[in-house]
């Protein structure tokens, strides 16, 4: 069990975005901090009203966005076109190939999420899209799955079998189990949260787990929004 501070993390900043970065990303490189499991990359993004990430293409990558507040627009050179708001699970695999963008439109309000990418367990797929509204599911508490590899209903499918995304957006004092599996990074992205075995997790903190079973997670005093990736 290995604790992360948000405080600590690489840090991108522009004239129309700040992104927090929990692992190894574009100019931010360290050969020890590259995964957890399959998890590659978790960006905790802000990006101003007006502005957005232009075109650009991935490849063989299965990429989910999680909009904690405020909308994003993506469009892709598949024909997909989707606004992205809080509650609304969204995925893109890039597969063989594919370009997008995403972009706030709104003209006064920032946007902030967590965009996350896992590797594929299958190369050069045709690139797909899908998104999913799952706050009917949050409102009953617990943990969620929001993406998965594994067939979970209410969940957007991934192409990777040893992949779960869990969400939970807890009350104070709720308590939930993070599911056993090899690798889990528990995420606290929005409030705070206690781990037992860590202990508090202010907004940002991070939490890598191998082999640790099921710890208990607690929502802090004005409550939390988890994420917790579960991986082979």
């Amino acid at each position: 069990m290995t604790i992360h501070r948000g405080n600590d993390r690489f840090t991108t900043r522009t004239g129309w975005l700040t992104g927090r970065h929990s692992f190894s990303f574009g100019q931010h490189y360290d050969q020890n901090n590259t995964h957890h499991g399959l998890l590659l990359v978790s960006n905790d993004d802000i990006i101003r009203a007006g502005t957005g990430f232009d075109t650009h293409p991935h490849q063989d990558m299965e990429i989910i966005t999680w909009v904690l507040s405020g909308e994003l627009e993506h469009k892709d050179s598949e024909g997909n076109l989707g606004i992205i708001y809080p509650g609304l699970a969204q995925r893109m695999s890039a597969g063989s190939g594919i370009w997008h963008s995403e972009m706030n439109r709104s003209k006064h309000e920032d946007v902030h999420l967590v965009q996350m990418w896992v590797r594929p367990d299958q190369q050069r797929i045709r690139p797909s899209y899908q998104q999913l509204d799952i706050n009917g599911e949050l409102t009953k508490g617990g943990l969620v799955p929001v993406a998965s590899g594994q067939g979970h209903d209410a969940a957007i499918s991934i192409r990777q079998r040893d992949a779960v995304l869990w969400a939970g957006r807890l009350a104070a004092g709720e308590t939930v189990t993070v599911p056993d599996s090899a690798n889990a990074h528990v995420f606290v992205a929005l409030g705070s949260a206690s781990l037992e075995g860590a202990g508090d997790l202010p907004e940002g903190d991070a939490v890598r787990l191998v082999g640790s079973g099921t710890p208990k997670l607690m929502g802090g005093p004005t409550g939390a929004e988890v994420l917790i990736w579960t991986t082979g």
